[in-house]
């Protein structure tokens, strides 16, 4: 029986949502024998440094995995599309399924001993909040403006143990920050590693909204592959894909990057398709929001007339000045 090999990262949460790819591909053909490639990428071993150090998240989680399938070790690879860049040409390679999107959300979990109620009496004033999102950073300033941002790295499982025993996060230089009182998630994530009853607070996409592509697991694979396209195919979500064009070509109008706080998310309903965007400054005092409807049957239309929107707004100073 042919051996049909999935790349991917060795942390718990990828190799989750890989086996959930294999279920809906063994669902569809049953000739093939799947097998999972575990790859520990950059980004996982190095759980000290700034993304950025590494060319962002496609640098620390993507190009590694991406390498497999195109030296032909592997037939496909498995994203979360929220860590692949939306500002680059990806070579011979093409998405050949979008699944069905999870919970786009994020959510907020506190160290055992504190309360929800605490955080919103003080608006965040002497909490210290964990994370390594320029966006979700940015956009917590505007829901508890006083709490203090601090770098922090790591898996879900990883972070939230970190988060209990106070461990704090150690920095490139050496140093290390102080423990954090609270840190932010996936909603998706904390469900694909068992963790859900931690969360102490989920954001709707009016107060948080996601990252492009937040929720969305993207099978990539070799443009010229034929075979592998027919079968990515029998488990692509066509609504799922409507979507991620769309919020993907905001980041294409943007030259969005991994310092860039930009939040898009599309919805689907009668035929026709809501997008809700926004670009913040990273202190999270500006923020640039706009929302637009349009048929889904040109989703990429739709993401280009709002990237271009914000740029009107103002959207390309906020990003330029994340670049310096």
């Amino acid at each position: 029986m042919k051996t049909f090999l999935i790349a991917t990262r060795k942390s718990k949460m990828a190799l989750a949502q890989t086996n959930h790819v294999i279920d809906l591909l063994r669902a569809v053909d049953q000739n093939l024998d799947y097998g999972i490639a575990e790859n520990e990428p950059t980004g996982d071993r190095d759980q000290v440094s700034r993304l950025d150090r590494h060319g962002g998240k496609g640098g620390a989680f993507v190009a590694e995995i991406r390498a497999d399938v195109v030296t032909g070790k592997t037939q496909c690879a498995m994203h979360s599309l929220k860590d692949m860049p939306g500002n680059e040409e990806t070579p011979d390679l093409v998405i050949g399924a979008y699944l069905k999107r999870d919970d786009p959300t994020d959510s907020i979990v506190l160290r055992p001993g504190l309360e929800l109620e605490e955080l919103k009496k003080v608006q965040g004033k002497g909490f210290r909040l964990g994370t390594n999102s320029v966006r979700r950073a940015a956009l917590i300033k505007a829901v508890f403006p006083l709490i203090e941002i601090v770098h922090f790295r790591g898996a879900a499982d990883t972070r939230i143990h970190k988060l209990d025993n106070g461990i704090p996060q150690k920095l490139i230089d050496g140093g290390e920050t102080e423990p954090a009182d609270a840190i932010m998630l996936a909603t998706s994530g904390m469900a694909r590693v068992g963790v859900s009853d931690r969360i102490s607070y989920r954001f709707p996409t009016s107060e948080m909204l996601p990252a492009v592509g937040q929720g969305i697991v993207a099978v990539e694979c070799s443009s010229t592959d034929w075979e592998t396209r027919a079968l990515l195919t029998k488990i692509d979500d066509a609504d799922a894909r409507a979507c991620a064009e769309a919020e993907r070509e905001i980041l294409w109008v943007l030259d969005g990057h991994c310092n860039s706080p930009i939040a898009a998310h599309a919805t689907i309903s009668d035929g026709k398709m809501l997008m809700q965007s926004a670009v913040m400054s990273l202190d999270g005092n500006t923020i640039i929001r706009h929302e637009q409807e349009a048929t889904a049957a040109y989703p990429r239309e739709l993401g280009r007339s709002v990237g271009l929107a914000l740029m009107e707004k103002g959207a390309s100073k906020i990003i330029a000045d994340t670049k310096l």
